[in-house]
Order: structure tokens, then sequence, then C-alpha cells
């Protein structure tokens, strides 16, 4: 067994022994409290299914199975994006949000960052990275100048590359488009969690003439990347880059593992509205004691 599948295992197994047990502390239980709490089965049940599925899938990975992944047009256009910029000799702008590095969103775009610098080191093309934390600004540091050493030019990396630009939301929005204007990047990435900057930025680019990749999670910023931007990965296709970009059997395992977890939901929902419709009332009190049992969670 791999390491990253004993890892997986592991904390599998470490989910189904908290999510089992009793509220208070796992180690300081009193002596009238049960080991399990049986109301929480259910919960139980979904996670030991959900871990199964996620290594199932890992396993197939791992032994050479080509998994199917959606095409995503966005995800699929950076490598054609870089080397227009290579062409061009302007450098590729990327920035993953505007959050913390404790957000969700900002773990995505700074993932994605690393298989993107790959693809920029090997073209040898400029690249610049702003950040609005500092925290933001050291992981992209080191996800950089770990992705040229991968690439095999540590010596194309520029620590420079990599700026801190301004804490302040619409500072940083300003000092962004500064850039744009000025050094007219033939490519900007917009990757991460974006609010009310995202029109002022890829309207920027889209006048100095950019390509760009947009995406985030906040559904209210969709329209504006959809009407500035060349490509825009939509919801969730934001944390699925990575295992889209890498094929890596770890992430691509419980990539699927999720899919699977969610066309059961979405069938089990499906199913429950068609008998409903056609009055199967003896059915419908199965779906009614199945969701007293999933709300006793």
């Amino acid at each position: 067994m791999t390491f990253h599948l004993r890892k997986t295992l592991g904390v599998c197994l470490a989910a189904v022994i908290l999510t089992a047990s009793s509220a208070s502390p796992l180690f300081a239980q009193e002596a009238d409290e049960p080991a399990f709490l049986t109301n929480r089965i259910n919960a139980l049940v979904l996670i030991v299914v959900f871990c199964a599925a996620v290594l199932y899938f890992t396993y197939e990975a791992r032994k050479g199975k080509r998994l199917f992944l959606r095409k995503i047009a966005g995800l699929d256009a950076v490598e054609e994006a870089v080397g227009r910029a290579t062409e061009m000799g302007r450098p590729v702008l990327y920035i993953p949000g505007i959050l913390d590095l404790d957000e969700m969103d900002t773990i995505a775009g700074v993932s994605i960052l690393g298989r993107v610098t790959k693809i920029i080191a090997e073209y040898e093309t400029p690249l610049i990275v702003p950040a609005r934390y500092p925290t933001v600004l050291a992981a992209c540091q080191e996800i950089c100048e770990q992705s040229y050493v991968e690439a095999g030019k540590p010596d194309g990396f520029n620590k420079d590359s990599v700026r801190y630009l301004a804490g302040e939301q619409f500072a940083f929005t300003a000092a962004v488009n500064g850039i744009m204007m000025r050094e007219r990047p033939a490519t900007n990435i917009f990757l991460g969690g974006f609010f009310a900057e995202s029109l002022l930025l890829a309207e920027t680019g889209n006048a100095a003439g950019s390509i760009q990749i947009a995406g985030t999670s906040q559904p209210e910023q969709l329209p504006f990347f959809i009407a500035a931007c060349d490509y825009t990965l939509m919801g969730e296709e934001l944390y699925a880059a990575s295992a889209y970009l890498s094929h890596e059997p770890l992430m691509t395992g419980g990539l699927k593992g999720q899919d699977l977890l969610k066309v059961a939901f979405i069938a089990v929902i499906v199913i429950g509205v068609v008998l409903s419709l056609l009055d199967h009332w003896d059915v419908i009190d199965f779906f009614d004691i199945y969701s007293a049992w999933f709300q006793e969670a």
C-alpha cells in the first residue's frame, strides 16, 4: 500500500471514529456515557460510503486506469494562453483571489498556480503574481519556486515576480489595474475568491487586450467574468481544476468519489419527486422515514 493511499485511509478512519464518538472529548469519556451515539449512525454510514468510494477510485487510478473527467475549456486553454504570452514576449499575470490563505477558494487558486507556473517555467515566460495577504505571498513564493525546480529550471525563478501590493481591497485592485496598463501582460488568470473588484479587474484586462481566464465559486461574480473574460470556470470547476491539470490518482480519486455521492443524492431526490407526483404514498412514507433519519444527524 503506497504512502498516499495509507494517508487517505488514515484520514477516513479518523473521520469515522470522530463522527461515531460522543460529542464530549474522545479521551475524557464519563462512565455513564456510551462509547458511541447511536443517533449518529446515519452520519457514520454516509462517511463509510464516501470513504469507500474515494479509496476505490484512488486505487483504480493508481493501477493506471484512466478515470473520465469532463472537459473544461478554460483549463485546456491555459497552455495556449501561456504560449501566446511567450510569442509576444509579455508576462502572464496570475491572481489567486483576494482572500486569505485559510479560505478554500484561495487554497484552490494557489494549488492551480503551481500547475500553471510549471508550464510557464517550461516556456521561460515572465510571471507576475500579486498577493493581498503576507500568508498568501509566502505560499505563492514557495509554490512557484517548487514548480520551477520540478520543471528543471530552478534558476529561472525570480522571487520578485510574486509581489505584495496592498491589504485593502480596492487599493489592491487599483495596484493590479496599474500593472495591467503599464506592463501589458498577454494573459491574465483570475482563479480564487473575488468580490466587487471582479468586474474592475476583468474590464481593465479586456481593455489592455489580454486573453483572460477566470474562475470563482462566488455565483454573483460569475456574470462579470463571463462578460469580460475569454474563459470562465464556474462553481466547483475551480476546486476540480487541480485534479484536472495534474491527473494525480489521489486527487482524481477524491473527485470521482464526491461525484459518485452527488449522483446518488440526485437520483434519490428525482425518484422521490417522481413517486410523489405518481401518488405512491406508501413509498413516500419510506422517504419520510429516510428524511427523519438524516435530520437526527
